[in-house]
């Protein structure tokens, strides 16, 4: 069963923009360079946003971590994405 709610949604959206950074959240988090709650903070971020369709459509072409892309000019995770870029 899929979960569909706003939260499911934007977690998927910002797992999605740390891949095209070449970044693994979870991978992150067991190497202590992330916390859960930063993680969730992340994703509360990305709630507020006004653009997720855009997001959607950018992060469609933009699949996959050899792309390497930098976020959209509206991503409100850029500065995070950026600290955690290897």
């Amino acid at each position: 069963m899929r979960d569909d709610t706003p939260f499911s949604r934007h977690a998927a959206l910002v797992d999605r923009m740390a891949a095209t950074q070449g970044i693994d959240l979870e991978e992150s988090i067991l190497r202590g360079q992330l916390t859960e709650t930063e993680r969730h903070d992340a994703i509360l971020s990305c709630t507020g946003c006004t653009q997720p369709g855009a997001c959607e459509h950018w992060l469609a072409d933009h699949q996959g971590a050899e792309d390497r892309a930098d976020p959209p000019g509206y991503c409100r995770n850029t500065a995070l994405f950026d600290a955690l870029k290897p």
